[in-house]
C-alpha cells in the first residue's frame, strides 16, 4: 500500500513538473514569435532605405555591397 502511495506522490511530482515545462516553452515559443516578427519588420524597413537610398545617390548600389564586406571583416 506504501509503495502505491509513493508512486501516486511521484506521478503527480512529475504531472506538476511537466506542467511547469509546458508552461515555460509556451512562454519562450511566444518571445520567439515576437522576436521572429521584429526582425522581419526590420528586413522590410532596411529594404525600403535600400531602395530609397538607391534613388537618392545610384552611387550607393556600387557601394553598398563592399560597405557590407568591409563590416563582415
Amino acid at each position: 500500500m506504501k509503495d502505491i502511495i509513493a508512486l501516486q506522490e511521484r506521478l503527480n511530482l512529475v504531472e506538476q513538473e511537466l506542467k511547469t515545462l509546458t508552461e515555460k516553452v509556451g512562454e519562450l515559443s511566444e518571445r520567439l514569435d515576437g522576436s521572429l516578427q521584429e526582425k522581419e519588420d526590420l528586413n522590410i524597413e532596411m529594404k525600403g532605405l535600400k531602395v530609397f537610398l538607391g534613388r537618392i545617390s545610384p552611387d550607393f548600389k556600387t557601394q553598398f555591397p563592399a560597405i557590407l564586406k568591409k563590416l563582415e571583416d
